[in-house]
């Protein structure tokens, strides 16, 4: 039986695995039967706690609902932060880990995490595509993961898994493809859905999505930081930024990060 812990970061699911002792060695297969919602666990994604290679305090493996290894999760990295201050008996003040997207760190604020998030790259702002049968002005970005963002004046009315998937697939973003966010602006900030690559559709919340869009929206509004995002799962979270010459720095997120329960399952195989 293998023992795990089920989190959330505003709506986006995981299922929690402490590895420190690299006892689990899981198939791609095995991941993806503990993420299905039907048949296994059910989460976005998968999360587990290694021990640091390069000096941080742990190292951060997450992959995605098919099994596949992602570079980095805004929301996981919150719950991965929350998960490491629990194992660690609830004294850490603040921690670092390991990603294929650099060094995270976190800070604790009660209820709440803050991440500070690698250095994005790759803008390309002004795209024109053709997406799902029309033109589409994308603007992209790699917050750790790739994004493309697409500002709609009715979120609510947005075909996000159409779109997405046409994003996603889109010959401009392969070999990788990319993660797909439609942007409105509100009063308060903006409201944001994603869809998510690995997941292969909508999901409540993406941490990296939030941190796109929030620097898109500064990029096209001149909005000051910090952004607040409103995502599908209800939540409200806050991007803070630096715009330097040579880019975005010191970009984080805060918002909360919850165990719901714990518990042990038989995985196949």
């Amino acid at each position: 039986m293998t023992h795990f812990w089920k989190m959330n970061g505003a709506g986006n699911d995981f299922v929690m695995l402490d590895n420190r002792t690299l006892q689990h060695d899981l198939s791609k297969e095995q991941i993806a039967v503990l993420c299905d919602r039907h048949r296994g666990v059910g989460a976005d994604g998968l999360l587990a706690v290694e021990p640091a290679q390069h000096g941080a305090d742990f190292r951060m493996r997450y992959y995605n609902a098919d099994g596949g290894e992602a570079e980095m999760c805004g929301n996981g990295a919150r719950c991965f932060a929350r998960f490491a201050n629990m194992l660690a008996g609830w004294n850490l003040e603040r921690v670092s880990f390991e990603t294929p997207a650099g060094v995270i760190g976190a800070t604790y604020h009660g209820d709440n995490v803050c991440i500070l998030m690698s250095n994005p790259l790759d803008h390309r702002p002004g795209l024109t595509l053709h997406v799902a049968g029309r033109q589409q002005t994308v603007h992209f970005i790699n917050t750790g993961v790739p994004h493309a963002v697409v500002v709609v004046a009715d979120l609510d009315t947005v075909p996000v898994r159409e779109w997405g998937a046409a994003l996603r697939y889109h010959k401009e973003f392969q070999p990788k493809g990319t993660n797909a966010n439609f942007l409105q602006a509100t009063p308060g900030g903006i409201a944001i859905r994603t869809y998510e690559r690995g997941v292969e559709d909508e999901t409540l919340a993406c941490g990296t999505g939030m941190v796109a869009c929030a620097l898109v929206h500064h990029e096209l509004t001149g909005a000051p930081s910090p952004v607040m995002v409103k995502v599908k799962g209800g939540d409200t979270l806050e991007i803070g930024f630096e715009k330097t010459p040579d880019g975005y720095r010191h970009v984080t997120l805060t918002g909360p990060a919850d165990i719901v329960f714990e518990g042990e399952v038989k995985l196949p195989g």
